[in-house]
């Protein structure tokens, strides 16, 4: 496969994957809104995995990406 064909190739499904994504951004924030339409809170939680090992730290920081997704589901990350 020539180099071109094979980039076009990774740029299309880079694409569809970006497009996916939105998408589905969009759906979750869809049913947020839908849930505080009615009268509940929501709310993310982490919880360790089967068979890993416990943090050795406590808490975690979150970066501005994780704050902006957050934002896009009309989750307010830094309400206390």
């Amino acid at each position: 496969m020539p180099p071109d064909a094979y980039v076009d190739r990774l740029m299309g499904k880079l694409v569809k994957t970006v497009l996916v994504s939105l998408e589905a951004t969009e759906a979750a924030r869809d049913a947020v809104a839908e849930i505080l339409k009615r009268g509940a809170e929501t709310g993310i939680f982490f919880a360790k995995g089967r068979g890993t090992q416990p943090p050795t730290t406590t808490g975690f920081e979150l970066t501005e990406q994780d704050r902006d997704f957050l934002r896009s589901l009309s989750i307010r990350p830094d309400r206390d």
